[in-house]
């Protein structure tokens, strides 16, 4: 009778600490605007573990909008302040102001 191991069938990610990494960083998200006065959404804070390209990725598809990456911070194209909070939170990051 073969032994039923009871931790078989959990959901367990390749890496359990990421959601903790995400938890301890402290993001900020404001709007400047731009050449022809056009806003632009930028998220910082970001720290070493983060893949910075993918979330950037991850945001303008959700947004439907461009943007970009630079010096560690992502740059959405447009006033996405209070989309781009919610967001991050359910992503599981901390947000300042």
């Amino acid at each position: 009778m073969p032994e039923d191991d009871p931790f078989e069938n959990l959901d367990v990610p390749e890496d359990p600490t990421a959601d903790l990494d995400r938890a301890s960083q402290r993001l900020t998200v404001r709007t400047e605007s731009r050449r022809y006065d056009k806003p632009v959404t930028i998220i910082e804070g970001f720290e070493g573990g983060t893949d910075v390209g993918e979330l950037a990725s991850k945001l303008k598809s959700a947004m439907g909008t461009g943007g970009t990456t630079k010096e560690r911070a992502i740059e959405l194209q447009g006033d996405h302040v209070d989309r781009v909070q919610d967001l991050l939170e359910d992503e599981g990051y901390q947000i300042d102001g």
